[in-house]
């Protein structure tokens, strides 16, 4: 049977996203379990693996009931405490999940969190909160420099990537990149395709690597019409691209 990707929705705005073939289902950061045993006892599933990438409570919430109930190995960042895994990754690991036939490459990708890793192959990013459609997170733990080489990183993936992140924070993403960039055609078709989802009570995720970096500001750093909005923004020359991207993740923290 082919692999599906299924999105579970939790708390307001989360992801949890459910790998499975049919007969077997592995999860990307369960901040809740009660979604995903809900899922699983409605299809008939039986859980194989937990992936997870960063620590904070709304990605790994559900891991100690997950690890409970089904007795899987739950996978996640070598660099952080979370008292449920089993397996320590970081960058340069690779993890299986024999029962749905997959393999995924570990990234480092700090920035977010100290320790912050993705999972990526068969054409898939599980990126957590580094990387959002049109957007990417909050400098918890790590600085701008550290945040701009992770985002680099995840944007040198294929154009056909799918990413798969950790919110339903598209919309308003948008609307902060159309003050960045207010000509750029492809992120005002996005809005319109983006705003036909919602009304419809779609999911605006995955996007694609291709896509985002057509229209995603902090990926777009070096570009001249994202950088003469962020020297706008903060009334001076910047120096280089992270300069830039610090300016541009400062102005979104901001209340709009």
């Amino acid at each position: 049977m082919k692999t599906e990707i299924v999105p579970l929705r939790a708390f307001r705005d989360n992801y949890i996203w459910a790998v499975h073939n049919g007969r077997h289902a592995a999860v990307i950061d369960p901040g809740d379990a009660a979604p995903v045993l809900e899922f699983l006892r409605a299809g008939d599933l039986r859980l194989c693996a937990v992936l997870c990438t960063h620590h904070h409570a709304d990605h790994v919430g559900g891991c100690a009931q997950l690890g409970f109930e089904y007795n899987v190995p739950i996978i996640g960042p070598a660099a952080e405490r979370i008292a449920a895994l089993t397996t320590r990754v970081r960058g340069g690991d690779s993890v299986t999940v024999p029962e749905l036939a997959l393999r995924f490459d570990v990234l480092d990708i700090p920035g977010h969190t100290a320790g912050h890793i993705a999972f990526t192959g068969h054409g898939w990013l599980f990126c957590g909160d580094t990387l959002f459609s049109v957007g990417c997170g909050r400098l918890f733990e790590g600085t701008p420099a550290q945040m701009h080489a992770s985002l680099l990183k995840l944007a040198s993936l294929p154009d056909h990537t799918q990413v798969f992140c950790g919110h339903e924070y598209t919309a308003g993403n948008i609307r902060f990149a159309t003050l960045v960039e207010p000509h750029n055609a492809a992120l005002l078709a996005l809005r319109n395709k983006v705003d036909a989802l919602a009304r419809q009570g779609l999911p605006s995720l995955p996007s694609l690597m291709g896509e985002e970096r057509s229209v995603n500001p902090f990926l777009r750093t070096a570009v001249p019409e994202v950088r003469a909005a962020a020297e706008r923004r903060a009334q001076r020359i910047l120096d280089d691209d992270v300069a830039v991207f610090a300016v541009l993740r400062d102005w979104k923290n901001q209340p709009s």
